[in-house]
């Protein structure tokens, strides 16, 4: 990367960010906690990485263990799971942030930076503040500030608002299926982050990470619109 700040985005753009897969290569330790954790209650973890992504942790206790669990046994066992996943990601955060991450958010660091997740607000406290990540950010919503989560577009709705941007001039980094259908609902551009290498399907632009030089001529094309 030059010095000539190739991974900054036109005046009066906005980029938005998902937190998990996208700000942290996390997926495969939350993978890694559900199995251990669902071990428990001898649920099947078959097709978990399907039901687990993108998704809140209602939606996807729901989808593990049935309907059949009431709203204080979901946030039990929610909160259970994630005060794991929060004990071992704690100390290799760092070794897990997404590679080139710290690099587009200083170049844009002057520009309207937002998170949109529907992850629990602790974890995502755990990453932006442990990370020392949160001055980057002017708004960071959860989906438990939104009447819907993702993949409606209200998390993104509120993002963007909370930024006074326009959702068409918003770029929203994505890794799941209800992310980018929620960036696509809400009108913005959408750049694919898939670790595994593939185009992932209603993108603008698909890359590995924040690296990945395909990102540079793609984001000096943006325009204000």
């Amino acid at each position: 990367m030059t010095a000539s700040g190739t991974l900054t985005v036109a005046a009066g753009l906005a980029l938005i960010f998902d937190m998990d897969g996208v700000l942290i290569d996390s997926n495969p330790l939350h993978g890694k906690v559900w199995r251990q954790y669902l071990q428990k209650f001898s649920v099947s973890a078959e097709d978990l990485d399907t039901k687990m992504q993108g998704k809140r942790n209602d939606d996807i206790l729901r989808a593990l263990f049935g309907a059949v669990l009431s709203h204080r046994e979901i946030q039990a066992h929610g909160a259970a799971k994630e005060a794991l996943y929060r004990q071992s990601m704690a100390s290799q955060l760092e070794e897990n942030l997404m590679p080139g991450l710290r690099n587009i958010l200083n170049q844009n660091r002057h520009r309207p930076l937002g998170v949109g997740s529907n992850a629990e607000p602790a974890n995502i406290d755990l990453v932006l503040d442990g990370a020392q990540l949160r001055g980057y950010f002017r708004a960071v919503v959860d989906g438990d500030q939104v009447a819907k989560p993702k993949p409606a577009p209200d998390i993104y709705l509120r993002v963007a608002d909370l930024l006074a941007v326009a959702p068409h001039n918003c770029i929203v980094f994505e890794d799941s299926p209800s992310g980018i259908t929620a960036a696509r609902a809400m009108g913005a551009r959408v750049v694919g982050i898939c670790r595994l290498g593939r185009n992932l399907p209603g993108t603008d632009l698909s890359i590995r990470d924040f690296a990945d030089p395909a990102l540079t001529g793609w984001l000096s094309a943006q325009e204000q619109r």
